[in-house]
Parts: structure tokens; sequence; C-alpha cells
């Protein structure tokens, strides 16, 4: 794997020898799959915790040599099964997401959004108000692959299930095998480095400013995991695409939240990146260049965090894409279905978690935190970037598969929190008892920095 500067780790040979050292977990756990998702989970939490106390060496405070406790990173991944709102239980998938037979093979949809719904049923010709019925007997009418390829002409979300080998071997299988586990390469731009004065033990990023426009779970569990450790995270929403309810409350612990719509908004988005030590970014490549935004450009020496689908190269790299659609498309559904199994076509299943989005989001904080200390080292920005596909290649090349494991318990309820009407999941680093605040109202903040804890 390339290194692309002195300080970045070998994050991928990291989280293998992290696993083979992890507390064991009971088979039956919660993170119970064929893969082995606990060594998954637990390397990439490890590597985000090795990677701040790298930063605290580097500010001279003490280390905080973080146990790793299974119970409670299990839980942090799978904390969608621990959330109530009012004692209910969200609904994780809308009607039109999840795996539809077709008149060949498998197909898996994302919806849960109302675009992408309206995408999705325009891509099969359907109206707005089609049923589920209806959908299903449309989709089992039509063939995989031109289900595929009618959604990505419609910008909706849909892939084909493939087999683990098929996947390997495409272009867009390997494409997103290539290439480190994170990516850290520094720019030649340079400009002032924060000195976070205030910082902490508890809070080594106290007084740095973190602007965070991503979505769903990889990068806002990235940026949540840089608010636990004292960052100033400020999220930023578009106001007609509102986020969904539950998984706002699920991830913005510790973060402000305000809404801009950058199409209108762009002096007022360029002020906050100008003033910014981090940027982080969930956009397909170049949708901050179509809209004049160039955060290097802006803030020279900001360090830009970036997560996406299926890696920013290859074939499928400016195509959407969610946890469970990567793990459809790359053989991971297929392999989750085998055990259940008792037809003589293939089954499908899924990761007992959202997986690759959890671990993808702490290795996104882990990077960046390396691109802060070499920052404080040369001046020089640095870009850091994940991909789902390329966490999910190495759940699919690591050894210690279990075919037969019994079924994923349910998460310790021991470590969620509750709030009011809401309970979430706790931090996943045992030293910190709680994110510092529950998620704020979605928008109730202003599009504004804070004053630094030193006062500048």
């Amino acid at each position: 794997m390339a290194t692309h500067d002195e300080l970045v780790r070998d994050y991928e040979a990291g989280i293998g020898v992290t696993g083979s050292a992890l507390p064991p977990v009971d088979p039956g756990a919660n993170l119970a799959a064929a893969l082995p998702v606990w060594a998954l989970a637990g390397g990439a939490v490890a590597a985000f915790a090795a990677a701040a106390d790298r930063l605290r060496e580097a500010l001279a405070l003490p280390p905080s040599h973080s146990a790793i406790e299974p119970g409670r990173v299990t839980a942090a991944f799978s904390s969608e099964r621990l959330f109530r709102s009012h004692g209910q239980r969200p609904d994780i998938f809308a009607e039109f997401s999840g795996f539809f037979r077709t008149a060949d093979a498998w197909v898996r949809t994302h919806a849960n959004y109302p675009h992408h719904r309206a995408r999705l049923l325009a891509a099969v010709e359907l109206p707005a108000d089609a049923t589920r019925a209806e959908f299903t007997g449309r989709v089992a009418s039509l063939a995989a692959a031109d289900i595929e390829q009618r959604a990505l002409e419609h910008e909706a979300i849909a892939v084909r299930v493939r087999a683990e080998r098929e996947w390997a071997d495409s272009p867009q299988g390997e494409a997103a095998a290539s290439g480190p586990l994170v990516a850290v390469e520094a720019r030649d731009d340079r400009g002032a480095v924060e000195s976070p004065t205030a910082a902490t033990q508890l809070l080594p990023l106290r007084g740095v400013r973190v602007l965070d426009l991503t979505r769903v779970i990889a990068g806002p569990v990235a940026t949540r995991a840089l608010a636990l450790l004292g960052a100033d995270v400020l999220r930023i929403d578009p106001p007609l695409l509102p986020e969904i309810g539950w998984q706002f409350l699920d991830t913005c612990q510790g973060k402000r939240s305000t809404v801009v719509d950058l199409r209108t908004g762009l002096p007022v988005f360029r002020e906050l990146i100008s003033n910014a030590d981090i940027i982080i970014t969930g956009y397909r490549p170049g949708r901050l260049e179509r809209l004049g935004v160039r955060p290097a450009e802006i803030r020279p020496g900001i360090v830009h965090g970036r997560v996406s689908a299926w890696g920013e190269t290859g074939p499928w790299g400016d195509r959407r894409g969610f946890d469970s659609i990567v793990q459809a498309a790359s053989g991971i559904s297929l392999i989750e279905g085998a055990q259940d199994n008792s037809h003589d076509e293939p089954s499908v299943g899924a990761l007992p978690a959202q997986a690759l989005d959890h671990a993808s989001g702490y290795l996104l904080a882990a990077g960046v935190l390396d691109a802060l200390c070499a920052r404080r080292r040369d001046g020089r920005g640095r870009d850091v970037r994940v991909a789902l596909a390329r966490t999910g290649s190495w759940l699919l090349t690591a050894s210690g598969r279990t075919p037969e494991h019994p079924a994923a318990a349910e998460p310790d309820a021991r470590f969620a929190r509750t709030h009011g009407a809401v309970t979430t999941v706790g931090p996943a680093l045992g030293e910190y008892s709680d994110y510092r605040w529950p998620a704020p109202d979605y928008g109730s903040d202003t599009a504004e920095w804070k004053v630094r804890p030193d006062g500048s």
C-alpha cells in the first residue's frame, strides 16, 4: 500500500494486526456474521483511538490508551437497534428500500429519501403513488441489469446483487479494492496552523473547527468522533432536502446544526470555510467544484476529509451508493445470505449492522487526526479519503470467516443513553461516558463559528 507522507499509517495492516489482538467476543454477539465484522469494527475504533493518542503526543498531552470494549463498540456499530424516540424503534428502511426479485436475479434498492423514491419509481415507469405490490410486480418482470441501468439513468439507487468473484473481477470491483484503506495525501497549499491552547487530555481537539457537509452514517460518524474529542463541529444541511429525523438524532451528538442553501448562500459558505480547520464532505467527485468552491483555495492548509461509496476513481466513481447497496454489489449480501439458503437459487442477506458505514467513519476520523498532526509540522493542507467499497474489500479479503454462526444478538442496552424522549448509543471509546450534548434541533444554530476557547 502506498504511503503518502511520513506520518501516514498503513491502516489496512494496522486493522489486521489490531484485529488479531482484540478481545474475543461471544460468537452470538450482535455483530455475528459470516464475515469478520468484529475485527473490522474493533480495528476501526482502535485505529481512531491510536490516532487520537498520536495527536495528544503532538500536543504534549498524556495519552489515553483507550481500552477496546467489545460491548461498547458493537453497540455503537448497531446504534439503530438501540435508538428509541418516545419509546418507539425507527423504521430503518422505507417501503421501496430492500431486496427485490427480478426476472433473472436480485436487485437491492435504496429509497429512504423522498427524492430517491420518486426517481426509483420513474426508473421502472411507475406512477408516484404506486404501491409496494405494484413495484414488486414490475421489478419481477425486468432483468436485474436493466433495472440497474435504468436507475443510473434516472439518478436513482439500485444495484444488481453480485457474487463475490464477479465483483472482484469487474473493473469497478478492481478499482474499489485498489489503493490504501485510508488515503492521506499532502497538498502544496500551506496556511496558518491552529494552536488549540485550550486542549485537554479528553478534549485534544478543543478549539478546532470542523465543517460537516455529510449525511446518513459514515460522514456523520466521523464528525461525531471529532466532536467527542472537543472539536466545534458545525453541520450544514440544505433547506430543501431535510435529513431523516431519527438518523440525524442518532449521529449528531456533540455538534451544532444549521441550514444553508449552497446555491444561494455561497458567500456565507465560503466565509465558513475560510475560518475552518477541517472540512468533511460526502459529495460525489466534482460537486463542490461545479459550485465554484475549492476549499484549499479559500482556506490554504485546510484538511479536507472525503467519504464516498465507490471511491473517486474507476467506472463507478461518480455513482451514488449506500452501505446496503455496496454490500449487495460486492458479494457481501450473497455471503451473508448463504446460511439461510434452503433452495436451489442463492438467498440474500446483510451484515448485522451498517458496518461499512461505521468503520469508514472511524477510519476517516483517524486519517483526519493524522493529517492534523502532519500539518502542525509543515503547514501543508491534506486530503483524506475513505470509500465504503474499499472498506468492504478489506472485509471480503480478511481472514476469519464463520459461515455457520448463531443469529446476531441484540446490542447491550447498558451502552444506551437517554436524553428526554430520545435514546441513542453512547461513545465507542470507554473513557467517555457520553457525548457532550445530545443532537440539537435540526437547523437550530446560526451559520457562524463560535469564539475559540482561547478567544480567537
